[in-house]
């Protein structure tokens, strides 16, 4: 008699969840797929990326590169996120995200937002980003398949990885002030953020995005995913979660 094949997918938790948040947030750069036009066959490349207030990834396109081109015939695509380190790369977590992309018209509100979170995240693309055959395009994703490591698969729903509602909104209109309010006068408190929240090392970090779940911090090498204590339930709650966090780091650095 044959033994039932063992379900190899864990059920989807909290852990995993802020594990593939993290993956996407993070990610500095990401293998894009996608389907070949004429052929069918699969074409993957490398791609910069960044994330949209509500996580959803963003990439900076040139329309004479053979992947925009399919994009633009079919905009079925996958997005592989997860940087190796030493040893066995595949030992390293890693997510597969099944996307739409969608192309942003220049000067609409949805591309402005796009290309302010990317050049924050990857200021060196300013050499390029205002050229007129490179383009925006946000990939929608509809699902997800996680790699935790060996034995650790999930597969996820958008719902899990994406923040709805209208605080997007209403933290996309407030987000660049208080970006260059810290970069400008408070870069002690990062620096505190991505040593106790983050156990990264240096001083030269700033921010390059704030959202809900938390903040996305970059040092010249580095990117750093900082989690606030709870989500946000407003816009006007960052400045307090900010201050509250800062002195849980000092306090916490002053007892060692």
């Amino acid at each position: 008699m044959t033994e039932p094949k063992k379900d190899v997918i864990r059920q989807t938790d909290a852990e995993a969840i802020r594990l593939a948040k993290t993956l996407i947030r993070a990610a500095r750069f990401g293998a894009l797929a996608v389907i070949e036009p004429g052929t069918g066959a699969p074409l993957a490349s490398r791609v910069g990326v960044a994330t949209d207030i509500d996580g959803a990834p963003l990439i900076l396109i040139s329309m004479l590169s053979a992947h925009t081109g399919a994009l633009v015939a079919d905009p079925r695509c996958s997005l592989l996120l997860g940087e190796p380190g030493k040893g066995d790369p595949l030992a390293y977590p890693r997510i597969s995200l099944a996307c739409r992309a969608v192309r942003l018209q220049r000067g609409s509100a949805d591309q402005v937002r796009a290309e302010r979170r990317y050049l924050n995240r990857n200021p060196k693309a300013k050499l390029y980003a205002g050229l007129g055959d490179f383009s925006f395009f946000r990939l929608e994703p509809g699902r997800a398949s996680l790699n935790g490591g060996f034995g650790k698969a999930y597969l996820l729903e958008r719902d899990d990885f994406i923040t709805g509602g209208a605080l997007v909104e209403e933290l996309a209109g407030s987000e660049q002030a208080a970006l260059d309010h810290m970069n400008a006068d408070h870069r002690d408190a990062i620096a505190l953020y991505a040593r106790h929240f983050g156990g990264a090392v240096g001083d030269d970090w700033i921010v390059t995005g704030f959202d809900a779940d938390g903040m996305d911090l970059a040092a010249p090498d580095a990117t750093c995913r900082i989690f606030f204590p709870q989500p946000l339930q407003a816009a006007r709650e960052l400045r307090s979660v900010l201050v509250e966090m800062a002195k849980a780091g000092r306090a916490a650095e002053q007892e060692r």
